[in-house]
């Protein structure tokens, strides 16, 4: 039974890892990388969030995302706001508004090509799939 389990957890990493070069190197000949197009999501989906609060949005430790903010700050694409207590605020600039969009029509026809192999009802079924395991408390 082990052996069927690791083969699972293999496959699904190996499905990502293929779907995250393809977008890295889809990303990279606009400008960004996956990490920052990341980055740049998940404070156009929560403005004003914390760097904690995006850290934890992208799957980084808080150091790191620390790091890739100042990258972004740099280039104009995020600005940081005092908030409330010692709180920093991060925002898209309109530079990172237009590198946002610019990065969702690249995701969509890299992503397109990743599950092309899959009709619209197995996508459907490996998306409900996928959110169930992510969404259920681990046993």
């Amino acid at each position: 039974m082990h052996g069927e389990l690791q083969e699972l957890g293999r496959a699904v990493k190996q499905a990502q890892y293929r779907q995250h070069r393809a977008l890295d190197s889809a990303l990279s000949a606009v400008g960004t990388t996956l990490a920052q197009w990341d980055a740049l999501r998940a404070i156009s989906r929560s403005p004003g969030a914390s760097a904690r609060e995006l850290a934890a949005a992208t799957f980084q430790t808080e150091q790191a995302f620390g790091a890739l903010v100042g990258r972004l700050t740099a280039q104009g694409v995020v600005e940081r706001r005092p908030g409330h207590g010692r709180r920093i605020e991060h925002h898209l600039t309109p530079a990172g508004e237009r590198l946002l969009a610019v990065g969702h029509k690249v995701a969509d026809e890299v992503l397109a090509v990743c599950f092309s192999a899959l009709p619209d009802a197995d996508r459907a079924v490996l998306r409900a799939l996928l959110q169930r395991l992510t969404t259920e408390p681990a046993a």
